[in-house]
């Protein structure tokens, strides 16, 4: 039986390694920075122009396939996820990281048709990582199998979690308070990459047990999602998985 979306996810991989390029050459150059939703909430031109790179490579060789992007969203496009194949595509994961130089910084693609995964690429271009899933077909790093931890008793177990760009005194005062119900279960730990993509993957790695994370969009997890060929699970905070990308 056919492969029927091999070429599309090797050309995502190729995309990915493309722009990937594109983010480690930007690191060399003047980084050019203006806001979002706040002064923590950081975008510069390098998402951008990844964005571009990313979507005019996949429209050239898939044109009837629609794209959702998280610059093309902030830019005013519509959000519109539908039966189509669709690509979600998150071109710079960790931007404040790229801005600071923090090595965490990754190029998310994912695809979906019938607004199901077909695969997710997390490309950590700074580490030269690339992690892998494929629905049914399994999780990789490099071409090593990932499988998640054995560890089944959270008082073992070490936690990844990020904060956001919300810096209200209320949410900050949730946050801390989520963090030390957490601490005190207790736990081994409570980590963080700053980025969800990143994070996913060290759960698909057994590098780590669980994430969480509150106020997250579809092109920061839709990738990253790699983790459910690796073993794990993909929740949303009432314990259901079925709001992946509304």
């Amino acid at each position: 039986m056919a492969d029927q979306w091999k070429e599309a996810f090797d050309s995502a991989v190729e995309v990915a390694h493309k722009a990937g390029e594109e983010i480690r050459k930007a690191l060399d150059d003047e980084i050019k920075v203006c806001t979002k939703s706040s002064s923590v909430d950081l975008i510069t031109k390098t998402d951008q122009r990844v964005e571009k790179i990313i979507i005019d490579y996949l429209k050239n060789k898939f044109p009837t396939h629609s794209f959702i992007g998280e610059e093309s969203v902030s830019a005013g496009q519509a959000c519109k996820f539908t039966d189509n194949p669709t690509w979600i595509i998150d071109p710079v994961d960790g931007t404040t990281n790229f801005v600071h130089g923090y090595p965490f910084v990754t190029v998310s693609i994912a695809f979906a048709v019938n607004k199901e995964l077909e695969f997710g690429i997390v490309y950590s271009c700074l580490e030269d990582k690339m992690y892998t899933g494929r629905k049914g077909k399994g999780a990789f790093c490099n071409g090593q199998s990932l499988e998640v931890s054995d560890v089944t008793d959270i008082r073992k177990s070490l936690v990844i979690c990020e904060h956001g760009t919300d810096r209200s005194p209320e949410v900050v005062s949730k946050i801390f308070s989520t963090i030390q119900k957490i601490l005190c279960i207790p736990v081994h730990g409570l980590r963080g990459t700053g980025t969800a993509a990143t994070n996913m993957c060290l759960v698909a790695s057994g590098a780590v047990e669980a994430f969480y994370e509150i106020g997250i969009h579809c092109w920061d997890i839709a990738a990253g999602a790699v983790i459910k060929e690796a073993g794990g699970v993909l929740l949303d905070v009432t314990g259901v998985y079925h709001q992946l990308y509304e």
